[in-house]
This record gives structure tokens, C-alpha cells and sequence, in this order.
């Protein structure tokens, strides 16, 4: 069967689906396998656009739904370079490097984006979105690009880049074609140290630069956390370091490109800090809060501490299993039987009075819990032996050695300073028998 070697082919057939499968080997421009399809809208009153495809070239367009699941990965230079672009070209960005296969790269830096999945990612749904978007792509070409800074052996080495230099998308039907820079791709392909991922979808609710550009920076810390706790090969401050990174207010302009801008730190502080920290804790699956950092009269550096949403696993399989339901039923309620007990316990109201739970700890569900399970009753040990004093000289004690990178993993803390405490005090009892 011949097929036209023509790119478009156009029919004024009505109330038509066709989808063809041919097999050519006579014709030497067209490949061994083809086929084309022809998509029409009932009662449709224009010409219908029927593209012929190659099926080496066929390319699958992910379900909606899929964003969900869907990751961007990017080096950490990338991550800590500052983007001179505002929040739309930079959410256009991570959404087109979430199309990057990192162990099958595109070719040509190619990647192609249906405008549903566009649309959908920035929540618009209105009649002028399709001139937002040409806006949008307007924009991004001509004025967003990175600005990356490299440690070399004489001083830092800047490069600037375009990411995304070319854009092709047509009225008349949903695909978007995406070409990244050959300079930006090493940023995001082949990477073996030094990279981040985080979920696309934590991204389609942040609504300005600077909770963005701060996600990512949180993002690509909270990763090194992560990577650290489980590999080992730094010291337990180090690790925690990354779950609590300091950040001076220097650097911090220059990443979220403020450096002349929001020269009151009032402003600064609510423009780049509060606002976009109040959307990242809101939006993402990041619990994120900040402590400034004085230096003389004046702030000097921000401390941040990320601690991670607890995310319900993909149990699905399991609704309808009786014993699965029976066990979550138990375990929630054992949970909260441990928070109502923690609530009621003497040994919170002390580790209040001596400033090692907060207010805010209370509302935490995980810390109250854990306390009531893992601590609490080796308190009650050390009050068998010494009584309730024992207990606030014990607290008293650890309250004055307490570093900063254990006030956010309160727990551990304590449960590990009564067990180093108890056999001390176990033995010195022996001593004196």
C-alpha cells in the first residue's frame, strides 16, 4: 500500500475516526512500518489534520494524573544558581525537566508537552489561557535564564544560560515542543553525585519565585539528609545540619536574585521569607520553619528546619482486606490513646518548664506519641530511683547541653540522654549499697 510522503495531509470528511496500520517496503523515503490517524469532531466545519507519523517517532503523551507521580531531577549547581526569571518561566522549566528521561535522554535535547497537561499543571482554565501561555513562552525566551557560579582553582567561574531556547506549539491542535540548550543538559542528564530530586507536583501550587526558588534549595538539602541517614559517612551533626541548613542572608539575596531589592529586612524578610515558607509548609510535602541568626545588632544568617509530611503509602491493593483494615483501625488508635496519655503526663508539663517542648511540639502528633512510648517510661524509672527531682535535675542538666541541631528531633534526644543517664545512675546506686 503506497502512503503520500507529504508531513500534513487534510480531509473534509465528517463524523470520521480512521486509524490505519500499513507495512511499506517499495517506497524508499517512508520507514518499514507506519502508520497515521485521523481525529474528528462530530458536526466539525473546518478542515480535519491528520498527521503522518513514523512509528520510531510515536511518542507517548502521559495521562494527567501522572503529574503526580512525575520527578524532576536537577544538579545541584542548577539548584543554587540564581534564576533570573519569574515564577511562571521557572515552573515552565521544572514541568519540561520533569519530561527528561535521566538514563534515556531525548534527542536533539527534545522534549514534547501536551498543553492539557500545561494547563492543568497551572491550575488555568479560562477563555484567554491560550494567549497567557504565548505570553508566558514570550517571556521566558527573552528574559529567564540562570546565572551559575563555579568554585575553580584561581576564583569562581559564571556561566549564564538560556534553558529553553526554542518553543514550537500550533493552534489547531495540543502538542508543545520543547528544545532545552546543549549547555543546559548537562545539568540534568547523566548525573551521578551531586543532584536533587523532588516531586513536580509539590511545584503546581507554589505561586511566587521565591517559595520556589526556596523549595528547591530545602528540597536539595532535605535530599542530602535523607541520602546520609541511610548511608552513613558523616557524623550525626552533620547529618542533622542538613535537615537544619543555615543559610547567611547574603547568600540567600543573592540565590533568590534580591540583592537590591527589599532593603528593609522587614520586607525582605516577609517577601522572601514568611510568605514563601507559609506556601511551601501549605503546599508541599515540607513542614518548614526559620530562626534568624544575629550577628551583633543585625541578622546575619536564617536557620531553617525541614521536617518531611508524613505520606500515606500506596495501599490501594489492601482496602479491602479485613486484617489490613482491623491493623490501621489498632495502630490509630493506639496513637492516639499515646497523645491523649502524653497530653495528660506530668513529664510534658516538666519538659515545658524547662523550654524542651514548645507550644508548637504539642500539636504534633508524632512527637507526643513518642514521647509517651519511648521516653516517658524510663522516666518513670529514673523517678523510682530518685525521685520526681531526679527527673527535673535531669532536665535541667540536658536543657543546658542541648545543641541546636537536636531541637528539631526532640525525641531522639531525649530518649537518648536518659539512656546514657539511667546506668549512671543504676550504678552509682550500687556503689552506695
Amino acid at each position: 500500500m503506497y502512503i503520500a510522503t507529504e508531513n500534513y495531509v487534510y480531509s473534509d470528511i465528517l463524523n470520521l475516526f480512521v486509524a490505519i496500520y500499513c507495512y511499506n517496503k517499495k517506497h524508499k523515503e517512508i520507514p518499514d512500518q507506519k502508520f497515521f490517524f485521523m481525529l474528528i469532531t462530530q458536526n466539525a466545519k473546518e478542515r480535519i489534520y491528520v498527521s503522518i507519523i513514523s512509528e520510531s517517532k510515536t511518542r507517548q503523551e502521559p495521562p494527567l494524573n501522572e503529574l503526580s507521580k512525575r520527578k524532576v531531577v536537577e544538579h545541584n549547581s542548577l539548584i543554587t544558581s540564581i534564576a533570573k526569571m519569574d515564577k511562571t518561566p521557572l515552573k515552565m522549566f521544572e514541568l519540561a525537566v520533569s519530561l527528561i528521561d535521566t538514563d534515556n535522554p531525548p534527542q536533539d535535547q527534545t522534549v514534547y508537552l501536551s498543553k492539557k497537561e500545561l494547563f492543568a499543571f497551572f491550575n488555568v482554565n479560562d477563555s484567554n489561557k491560550h494567549s497567557r501561555f504565548k505570553e508566558a513562552i514570550e517571556k521566558m525566551q527573552k528574559q529567564a535564564f540562570f546565572q551559575i557560579k563555579k568554585v575553580q582553582d584561581k576564583g569562581f567561574q559564571y556561566e549564564s544560560i538560556v534553558p529553553i531556547p526554542y518553543v514550537k506549539w500550533a493552534d489547531y491542535h495540543d502538542e508543545v515542543t520543547i528544545r532545552f540548550s546543549p549547555e543546559i543538559m548537562p545539568y540534568l542528564i547523566n548525573l551521578k553525585t551531586n543532584f536533587t530530586q523532588h516531586a513536580l507536583s509539590d511545584m503546581s501550587e507554589l505561586n511566587s519565585k521565591y517559595a520556589i526558588i526556596l523549595y528547591r534549595w530545602l528540597s536539595m538539602n532535605y535530599s542530602q539528609y535523607e541520602h546520609y541517614s541511610v548511608k552513613g559517612g558523616r557524623r550525626e551533626e552533620q547529618v542533622e545540619r542538613y535537615r537544619n541548613p543555615i543559610i547567611s542572608i547574603r547568600e540567600l539575596r543573592e540565590t533568590t536574585d534580591t540583592v537590591s531589592e527589599y532593603k528593609k529586612f522587614t520586607d525582605f524578610e516577609r517577601r522572601v521569607l514568611k510568605d514563601p515558607i507559609k506556601e511551601i509548609t501549605n503546599h508541599t510535602s515540607f513542614n518548614v520553619t526559620y530562626e534568624k541568626v544575629k550577628k551583633g545588632r543585625s541578622i546575619d544568617s536564617i536557620v531553617f528546619h525541614i521536617n518531611k509530611k508524613q505520606v500515606a503509602d500506596d495501599t490501594n491493593y489492601k482496602v479491602d482486606d479485613p486484617a489490613y483494615i482491623d491493623d490501621k483501625i489498632r495502630q490509630e488508635e493506639s496513637e492516639k490513646d499515646l497523645v491523649y496519655e502524653a497530653m495528660k503526663s506530668p513529664y510534658t508539663k516538666l519538659l515545658m518548664e524547662h523550654f524542651l517542648l514548645s507550644y508548637i511540639d504539642l500539636t504534633d502528633t508524632d512527637i507526643l506519641s513518642g514521647l509517651q512510648k519511648n521516653v516517658y517510661p524510663l522516666y518513670d524509672e529514673l523517678k523510682d530511683l530518685r525521685g520526681l527531682n531526679g527527673v527535673k535535675e535531669h532536665l535541667a542538666y540536658i536543657r543546658d547541653k542541648q545543641d541546636d541541631y537536636s531541637k528539631k528531633n526532640i525525641v531522639k534526644y531525649l530518649k537518648k540522654s536518659i539512656e546514657q543517664y539511667l546506668p549512671i545512675v543504676k550504678r552509682q546506686d550500687i556503689e552506695h549499697e
